[in-house]
């Protein structure tokens, strides 16, 4: 068993840029991701999966075409697969999300936001 404890603080300080999600530990068949947000994002949804929000540092909300969770330091929203949403931060929000492995950040959307996230573990 490995006794290696991860930092959250620490690897936050790793990256500035925002949108990007960061692959830092993986359970079974999910991973966790951290990330900065700030702005809006594309309207997207994940067919076959939930994702998982926790806001770590920051405020953000989260916009659905009827409705809008906001969410505040130490709270989380799992939004339910096949649900259009859209994460949005007017100020930098630090965020973990816990999907599983090889989900797509922009979901079926595509678009300029696709990437492949950076596996820091």
């Amino acid at each position: 068993m490995s006794s290696k404890k991860i930092n959250l603080k620490k690897k936050f300080a790793m990256f500035d840029k925002h949108w990007s999600p960061r692959v830092i530990a993986e359970m079974n068949d999910y991973q966790f991701k951290i990330a900065k947000i700030k702005g809006e994002f594309v309207w997207h949804n994940h067919k076959h999966t939930d994702e998982t929000f926790i806001v770590m540092e920051g405020k953000m909300s989260i916009k659905f075409r009827d409705g809008e969770v906001k969410l505040n330091e130490g709270e989380m929203f799992v939004v339910p697969k096949g649900v259009d949403h859209k994460p949005c931060a007017e100020k930098e929000c630090k965020i973990l999300v816990v999907e599983p492995r090889g989900v797509i950040n922009t979901g079926e959307a595509g678009g300029k936001y696709t990437m492949t996230e950076d596996i820091w573990i």
